[in-house]
């Protein structure tokens, strides 16, 4: 019994005390060298002498994780608060059953399950993969990108936060951006064009649909030279209103109703620069959203060091002239691969507060500390 426990004690200790660069998703599609060189950390801990099994699932299994706390201090309408905050605490497994057959499951500790699901690839190349269970929607350019690799301590754009179900839409409710459902995606002419076709409930995380609708989600992707992106996408759906929203009166908790959003975006990066923005419209039964925002980072003098520049504009109904502006500036320091601290100043020309929009200036200075590993 020992000698098979020790062996397995060496699988998980090699893995947790290991650390690897991560790309811009939560998810991990193929190996890097760095993902390669852990597996033979682990082999070299599990030993010759270990089961068969057991080297397997060495093989087979990758863990991620990381996490985002900090202290936030806002100043508005004459009043100041201050808190310490712990945002995100998320780990993953991804099990590699066959060469063309994964599954994932991801938890956020400081909140709930947030995916599950199993992707297989149909065919022999990278053009086509199937996915089922629960999984970030494809709506916008942010939206499926991780938290450890945006810009800004805020995460999302308002826009990309409203219209892709990230929680500020009431309508909605908090749903981190994830829906239940099934997706096609693959790429072809070596990586430079990408497509994802979703069928979602429309409900959000961990529930069933609330009506009979499914909420169809299209995105495109392609990289005309190194280091742009370009990306398109649109929804075309029914939404089933989990509560009332002061953004779209007319709509009552439990009803359905129209839900149809789209976007265009582009990301560049280079040694000197990296930068992103979007353009993006909804439309919630007669109610129209729209806005746009540009975020940058820029090295200063050394990769470790970043100035991080954003200006954000979103109108959440235009009927109802309640537009937001929105900057942010400040600076990060990586300190180890994807870990880092940052500290940004945020000005926001209105707010919600409870029921009310109040268009009055609000202005904030944040600090993070993010750890993340393999």
């Amino acid at each position: 019994m020992m000698k098979h426990m020790r062996p397995l004690l060496a699988v998980f200790l090699a893995i947790f005390s290991s650390t690897a660069a991560m790309g811009q998703s939560d998810t991990v599609a193929v190996e890097n060298p760095e993902a390669l060189q852990e597996k033979t950390i682990v082999r070299k801990a599990v030993g010759e002498k270990a089961p068969d099994w057991l080297k397997d699932v060495a093989d087979r299994i990758n863990l991620h994780g990381y996490a985002q706390g900090g202290y936030a201090y806002n100043h508005r309408d004459g009043t100041n608060t201050n808190t310490f905050e712990l945002k995100r605490v998320l780990f993953w497994a991804n099990a590699r059953i066959t060469d063309r057959w994964s599954f994932l499951f991801m938890h956020d500790f400081s909140s709930v399950v947030q995916e599950y699901y199993t992707d297989f690839r149909i065919t022999r190349n990278k053009a086509l993969t199937v996915r089922l269970g629960q999984f970030k929607n494809g709506l916008t350019l942010e939206n499926p990108l991780s938290p450890t690799a945006m810009e800004a301590i805020d995460v999302y754009s308002e826009g990309v936060t409203f219209l892709s179900g990230c929680g500020s839409d009431p309508l909605f409710g908090v749903q981190y951006g994830r829906d239940l459902g099934l997706s096609l995606y693959g790429e072809t002419n070596n990586g430079k064009l990408r497509y994802e076709l979703q069928v979602m409930n429309g409900q959000g995380i961990n529930k069933k649909d609330g009506n009979n609708f499914k909420d169809f989600i299209g995105r495109i992707e392609y990289r005309p030279v190194a280091g742009l992106n370009l990306v398109a996408t649109g929804q075309i759906g029914r939404g089933h209103a989990v509560a009332t929203s002061l953004y779209n009166p007319d709509i009552k908790a439990g009803d359905d109703y129209k839900r149809n959003r789209w976007s265009v975006g582009f990301d560049y990066k280079c040694k000197w620069i990296k930068a992103h923005g979007e353009y993006l419209e909804g439309y919630d039964a007669s109610a129209v959203s729209r806005g746009g925002y540009l975020t940058c980072a820029v090295p200063l003098g050394t990769p470790k060091v970043e100035f991080v520049g954003s200006y954000d504009f979103f109108n959440f109904n235009t009927s109802l002239d309640m537009d937001q502006h929105k900057a942010i500036a400040g600076l990060q320091y990586w300190f180890f691969k994807k870990c880092r601290v940052q500290v940004q100043y945020v000005y926001m020309s209105a707010y919600r507060l409870g029921t009310e929009f109040i268009k009055k200036p609000s202005h904030s200075v944040l600090c993070q500390l993010q750890v993340r590993f393999n």
